[in-house]
């Protein structure tokens, strides 16, 4: 009877002393090497770089008014956005448009006025399509256009700045074709207090 407690009493003692096997320690993850990083970092901006020109050829080009040739609507310095893609839906009356043409030195910021085979007409500051008399409602009560009266031939636009006492558009370089519009309305958004489209 003793020696069966006292064989007890071993199992019950070796079972509290049965030592702990500690938790085998966490391998590191090995070490991204040097070359990885930069071929990763080379990917990245390679992929950057084609979805900016694929923006800028496709989509939309950035753009900052020089002058005060928009006035009122644009502020010389204005910075923004016009859609490339927009133009191949058609060019409407009294759009913004950024025109990029051999005439002009700069990229330049206008309104449409004429489409092509109209006769645009201005008598007494007022605007005549065809002899259609067409109210802007863009201009400022200062501005003056003088008069003159153009027809358009097929693919001619006749294009505008907002203060035509400043501004040096058609009147200056001639009719416009389509070719020479690069993009269609100019979202500002820069500086904040001038955020808006046009």
């Amino acid at each position: 009877m003793e020696e069966n407690n006292l064989k007890k009493t071993k199992e019950y003692k070796a079972q509290e002393i049965t030592p702990l096997i500690p938790d085998e320690p966490q391998k590191k993850a090995p070490k991204k090497e040097k070359s990885d990083f930069l071929f990763d970092l080379l990917k990245d901006i390679l992929v950057s770089l084609i979805i900016i020109v694929i923006l800028i050829n496709f989509v939309a080009i950035p753009v900052r008014v020089s002058g005060s040739s928009m006035y009122p609507n644009l502020h010389d310095g204005d910075f923004g956005f016009s859609g490339i893609f927009t133009k191949w839906f058609g060019i409407d009356r009294f759009e913004v448009v950024v025109i990029d043409s051999p005439k002009t030195e700069d990229r330049i910021v206008k309104r449409v006025i004429g489409l092509p085979g109209e006769t645009v007409e201005y008598s007494d500051n007022k605007l005549y399509i065809d002899g259609e008399y067409i109210e802007e409602p863009f201009l400022s009560d200062e501005v003056y256009t003088e008069d003159f009266t153009v027809t358009l031939k097929d693919n001619e636009y006749f294009m505008l700045g907002d203060n035509r006492n400043v501004s040096r558009d058609s009147r200056y370089y001639g009719p416009f074709t389509t070719d020479d519009v690069m993009a269609l309305g100019v979202l500002t958004l820069w500086p904040l207090s001038d955020i808006g489209f046009d």
